[in-house]
Formats: C-alpha cells, sequence, structure tokens
C-alpha cells in the first residue's frame, strides 16, 4: 500500500473533454465505457433473481466508465491527507469484492494475491475488474431462491446472501462516488452515472432540481371494473 501522505497538485489530463465534447445530446443515457455487453448477461435459473444479475453487470460498467478517466500519472492522487489515493481505491475495489463473493457469498474466486495486477495501471485495473465480475455471473446465475435467503457470515454477524450482495452494490458506489470527486477536483469530465452531469447530457435528460419536476406523478390507472 502507498504510503504517499501529501496532497497532489490537480492537473488536465491531455485527453480532457471539455463539458460536453464528443457527446450527441440526442443520444439516451448511455456509458462511455462498457465492458461487459448485454450479450454477456446471462438468464438467471430464477427470473425472480435477473435483475441482480443485470444491476451487477451496470454497476461494473458505471465503475469502468469512472476509472478510464483517469490516468496513469494521477494514480497517487489524493485530495487530503487522510483520504485513499486513486491507486489504493482501484485496489480496494478489486480486493474487497473478491472478498466479499469469495468469503461471504462462497463464490469461486482467484488467490487473492493474484486480484492486484502488477504493474498497476488504469487499464489493467479496468481490465482485471471486467474479468473478475464476467466469472462471477454464471456462478451467480444459476443460484436459486433458497441459495440467496440462505443466512451466512458477515464479518462478525449473520445475514443472507442477498442482503451482502446489495451491500457490495452499494459498497461499490460508495467508492465510486469518492472517484467522481477526484475527478471534478482534477478538472476532469464526470461522466453520467445515475443521470446527467455538467459534461454528459442527453436528451430526454430530466434531472431533478426543481420543485416543479419533483412534484411531477405518473397518470393514475383507471380502477379495473372487475375489482
Amino acid at each position: 500500500m502507498s504510503t504517499r501522505t501529501e496532497v497532489a497538485t490537480p492537473r488536465r489530463s491531455s485527453s480532457f473533454v471539455e463539458p460536453g465534447a464528443g457527446y450527441d445530446s440526442a443520444m439516451t443515457a448511455q456509458y462511455s465505457t462498457s465492458v461487459i455487453d448485454d450479450k454477456s448477461v446471462p438468464a438467471a435459473e430464477d427470473p425472480a433473481f435477473q435483475h441482480l444479475i443485470d444491476v451487477y453487470v451496470s454497476e461494473i460498467n458505471k465503475v469502468a466508465s469512472v476509472w478510464r478517466l483517469f490516468d496513469n500519472e494521477v494514480l497517487e492522487f489524493r485530495p487530503h491527507p487522510k483520504s485513499m489515493c486513486v491507486r489504493d481505491n482501484f485496489k480496494h475495489e478489486l480486493l474487497s469484492g473478491r472478498r466479499f463473493f469469495g468469503e461471504f457469498l462462497g463464490l469461486s474466486e482467484p488467490a487473492a494475491a493474484s486480484v492486484v495486477p502488477a504493474p498497476l495501471t488504469v487499464e489493467a485495473c479496468v481490465v482485471r475488474l471486467a474479468d473478475l465480475a464476467r466469472a462471477r455471473l454464471p456462478q451467480l446465475a444459476r443460484q436459486r431462491q433458497t441459495w440467496w435467503e440462505a443466512p451466512v457470515t458477515f464479518f462478525d454477524v449473520e445475514r443472507t446472501r442477498v442482503w451482502v450482495f446489495w451491500r457490495r452494490v452499494l459498497h461499490t458506489a460508495h467508492h465510486r462516488t469518492q472517484l467522481t470527486m477526484y475527478l471534478r477536483l482534477l478538472d476532469r469530465p464526470v461522466p453520467s452515472i445515475y443521470g446527467p452531469t455538467a459534461d454528459h447530457t442527453w436528451s430526454g435528460a430530466d434531472p431533478t432540481t426543481t420543485v416543479e419536476a419533483a412534484s411531477r406523478q405518473q397518470h393514475s390507472r383507471k380502477a379495473d371494473p372487475a375489482v
């Protein structure tokens, strides 16, 4: 783990994209990086759990989109001496993912010593992230309700596997959000995650930034006469 404590100076990447540049405003929401495409997503044996597989793939693609907006020159950047640097954030995501899926959920995972790529580069980490996730998909897809709802040890408590899975998704989102703040401090574009950003929007984007937007409701369906 890096012992560097000084705060790196933000610098603009040579690949910096000006806000809005390179994006088609008529496009629907898309991720700048898709490391796992739709054709690679297996069908869950229990259809009730398909959304878990779909959400996991979506989250991995979001992470890859954020990671690829860094470059090797800023891997040591940290906004505060107590913050993780970019490199350590990447390492933590890879290693903690291996622990969640291996130790807590009981999936077949590679040896922990082989998880972090050497040398550690942005692209090597993105590739490893995708490879690890892709190998988990068929293992998750073949599980049935009894497996998902079975209690397992999670650190010092007991939780169901489906609870642990969603905690993993939230954990990943937490650290990905840290990195989007790093991107802003480095004066780099922030990609769309769950909606438009100052750098990426599209036709039909409707962020909830006004009372008017928050007041909208779907039209109520007429009651079924038979009910």
